[in-house]
């Protein structure tokens, strides 16, 4: 990473700005943008606790009033919203069960949860799952998506209840959303996207079956994502976009094909995307900000072994450490 010493000073990583700018995204409560997105304020927690973890700086945001906030979140049925009087949904469920594992925090969970604590979250999440066809959906709307099926094995697994739901079918399912390309759709027969291949690859990889990836054209595929700038798109013909720095490079880690992109140039792209004054990052250079945007450039630079950024597990979309004290360090 020799390369990286060379970058001019507005192309280092700007970790303070982006620490205080995490800090003081729930500051602003008398601003629009702020009521506009409460929709996200649950997966907004997850990115920005995990971001200052790769920052390292865990203890940027305090550990209990995030833990009063998940938990207030939380309804009867064990599943969780987006924020208190939201409907429950598998995505903020998801988040909330990597929110209690990176702060160790799942005996809060089960002393101080609805129902029976992690059962409650299990049993909510499993039932989730369509049984037939493998798939989950993402509330009691029934929309299935893959995004759901992965959101379902990532944070079961992490509770140590896997057991509920039918992996076998779900990784037939994953199968069948496989196309030519080597890559897959959020549904048999739906276009290739980076997004969703992120998706299959990660739940495959938790199920136990990366063996089903076809890794070379898969790779081929996703390596072909990086463009002239050095950013990575979601699909043919489209834009680059920081957050691909996740979707296209963590199913790239996952396979074992990394090195099939130009690792400076991705990095150069990235840090590019950076506000280096008030910090965070953008889709692209130039643009606004978000919290989005920022925990997935850097999960792109951890990935990238950047100087100073923590690793993250590619699968979890977690620190390795977080995913080392909870399944050991031989997975």
């Amino acid at each position: 990473m020799s390369g990286v010493q060379k970058l001019p000073d507005e192309l280092q990583l700007a970790a303070e700005a982006h620490v205080k700018y995490i800090q003081s995204l729930d500051t602003k409560k008398d601003e629009y943008e702020y009521w506009l997105t409460e929709h996200l304020r649950l997966n907004g927690l997850y990115w920005g606790l995990t971001a200052l973890h790769l920052l390292q700086h865990p203890d940027a945001l305090p550990r209990d009033k995030a833990i009063d906030f998940v938990l207030s979140c939380q309804h009867d049925s064990g599943g969780f919203g987006a924020a208190p009087g939201h409907d429950a949904h598998m995505l903020y469920t998801v988040s909330a069960v990597q929110i209690f594992v990176l702060l160790d925090a799942l005996d809060e969970l089960e002393s101080r949860g609805k129902g029976n604590g992690k059962a409650q979250v299990g049993k909510f999440l499993a039932e989730l799952q369509n049984r037939e066809t493998g798939t989950f959906a993402g509330d009691e709307w029934g929309e299935e998506d893959t995004r759901f099926l992965y959101g379902a094995l990532n944070a079961l697994s992490l509770l140590g209840l896997l057991h509920l739901v039918d992996i076998n079918k779900a990784v037939d399912y994953i199968v069948a959303c496989a196309n030519t390309d080597g890559g897959y759709g959020v549904s048999p027969g739906a276009e290739t996207h980076s997004g969703q291949i992120f998706t299959c690859v990660a739940a495959l990889a938790i199920a136990g079956r990366k063996d089903l990836i076809d890794v070379d054209k898969l790779g081929g595929w996703l390596s072909e994502r990086q463009v002239s700038g050095g950013g990575l798109n979601g699909r043919p013909e489209k834009k680059e976009d920081v957050c691909y720095n996740w979707w296209v490079l963590g199913s790239l880690e996952i396979i074992g094909r990394t090195h099939w992109i130009d690792r400076e140039k991705l990095i150069q792209f990235t840090l590019s995307c950076q506000d280096t004054e008030r910090g965070g990052l953008s889709d692209r250079p130039g643009d606004m900000v978000d919290i989005w945007h920022t925990f997935f450039g850097l999960t792109g630079l951890s990935l990238l072994k950047y100087p100073g950024v923590e690793i993250i597990d590619p699968v979890y979309a977690l620190p390795k450490y977080t995913t080392d004290r909870v399944f050991g360090k031989s997975r």
